[in-house]
Formats: C-alpha cells, structure tokens, sequence
C-alpha cells in the first residue's frame, strides 16, 4: 500500500532515513563514490527538505519511499529509495506509478549517478529521455531524464 508521509514526524523522518541510506550505500557502490549528498542526511535535514514523502509499506513496515517536488506543470522527484532487502519486488516500480498516475503534469523530472546502470535502465525502461549530463567531480557525474506526458 502506498501512502503519504508526514516527514515532519520525527519517527516517519527517521523511518525514511532508514530506507535511504542503505538504498543509497548501494548507489554509492555501483558508481564508485559515497559523495552523494542524501548520505549525508540527517532527520532534521529530511523535515527541512520541503519534499512530499509517499512510502510503500508491507505489512505496516515502511519497504521503500519517493518523494516529489511539484512546481507549475513539472514534477521533480527527487528520491526514489527502496531497502536493498526489498529490491525486485516491484516497489521502485509501484511507486514511480503512484506519482505518474496522481500527480500527471506535463513533464516529469529525476536525475541519478550516470554510472547508475539499474536506475539508468530503471528510467529508460520507463519512457524517460536523457536531456543531460553533470560531472560532479572525477568520479561522480549525474544524468538528468524527463518525460514528457
């Protein structure tokens, strides 16, 4: 069941930060490089983000999250974590479908590492373009995608 989170509780706050670090430490891995900034999150930096939380929960326990930023005719995703203990099961998968489904705009926008290769083909696979990349230092360069609906 997908449902939203209020990240200004301090326990769904840390609920999240739970999911995304090891879902981050995982990215950090494939792309060679822990200087990914939602690392260095805390649960205060989470409630400060001014992001629209939904979370994909398996009997009442929290399994992966995604969170939105939505501006005039865009939206922004800006995470989509899921615990690597519940990597392909389809969560990734259900709630990139939620925000598609409920939030239609006329473009939707998600960057991630360019070495990335799962999310890459996550996104690809999903009908979004490549529209650019940034290096961000030698060893960590970001692809931005959008699709347009």
């Amino acid at each position: 069941m997908i449902k939203k989170i209020d990240i200004s509780n301090k326990n769904n706050a840390e609920a999240v930060l739970n999911i995304q670090i090891p879902s981050y430490r995982v990215e950090a891995e494939i792309i060679g490089s822990d200087d990914i900034p939602p690392l260095k999150d805390t649960v205060h930096s989470l409630q400060d983000c001014g992001e629209t939380f939904f979370g994909y929960y398996e009997d009442h326990e929290l399994c992966g999250a995604i969170s939105i930023k939505v501006e005039n005719d865009e939206v922004d995703i800006h995470r989509l974590i899921v615990h690597p203990k519940h990597f392909r099961k389809g969560f990734a998968q259900s709630l990139l479908d939620f925000v598609i489904n409920n939030f239609a705009r006329k473009i939707i926008k998600v960057a991630t590492g360019s070495k990335n290769t799962p999310a890459v083909n996550f996104y690809r696979k999903n009908g979004f373009d490549s529209i650019k990349e940034v290096k961000i230092n030698e060893q960590l360069s970001l692809t931005f995608f959008e699709k347009k609906l």
